[in-house]
């Protein structure tokens, strides 16, 4: 199976490439990576039909190289994401984090979602079933530690404002690259801790019968 990774940041690489050598070591992988994507929403503020335009264009370009899946790393961009996924149906087409928020949803009525870019705060909770309550928590610097090649100072930060939602049913991490920490994060706060990587390559899995 070829699957199309669709990266907004260049930290999300390592971490969705290590769920899969855990999970589905024989999937065929191909990253594709616009890192103005993200710098262009915060600027912007919001999304837009040529955010949207931009996807689909991304969408037509992974499956012309014959992609039998595309999973989007991008935790910010859901309708541009499901506008490719309405583009290139019966193709799975995942959202970064539509696996984990249905674990999430199976698994606590009162998640804190954990987060180190502002407008995933915005746009993913939306993403969660009405019976869920959840608590946005941004760890406020973290990516800007990460964007300078600090992972310690990124991780340290995350595990910090992680602390703050102790009282949830469970911590989901937003961002796929904040997946590293998340053993440090469940051994701070005690909880369980779902990551977007390791949930959408299981459903992936599953989906496409490997």
């Amino acid at each position: 199976m070829r699957i199309t990774l669709v990266h907004a940041l260049k930290h999300s690489i390592a971490p969705i490439e290590a769920s899969f050598a855990r999970f589905w070591p024989d999937a065929r992988l191909m990253n594709l990576l616009d890192d103005s994507l993200s710098a262009d929403l915060a600027r912007d503020g919001g999304l837009s039909d040529a955010m949207t335009a931009r996807f689909l264009g991304l969408g037509r370009y992974a499956a012309g190289t014959g992609a039998d899946a595309i999973l989007f790393t991008c935790s910010a961009f859901g309708p541009c994401i499901e506008a490719v996924a309405r583009a290139h149906a019966p193709m799975p087409v995942l959202k970064p984090n539509e696996a984990m928020i249905e674990q999430a949803a199976a698994r606590g009525r009162k998640v804190g979602l954990l987060s180190t870019f502002a407008p995933t705060l915005v746009s993913m909770p939306l993403e969660f079933p009405a019976s869920v309550q959840v608590i946005p928590k941004l760890a406020e610097g973290a990516l800007a530690a990460l964007d300078r090649g600090d992972r310690a100072t990124h991780d340290r930060l995350v595990v910090e404002a992680s602390r703050q939602l102790r009282d949830c049913d469970l911590i989901a991490l937003a961002q796929y690259s904040m997946a590293p920490a998340a053993e440090m994060v469940a051994e701070a706060t005690g909880l369980t801790v779902l990551t977007t990587p390791d949930s959408a390559v299981l459903k992936l899995k599953k989906m496409l019968g490997a």
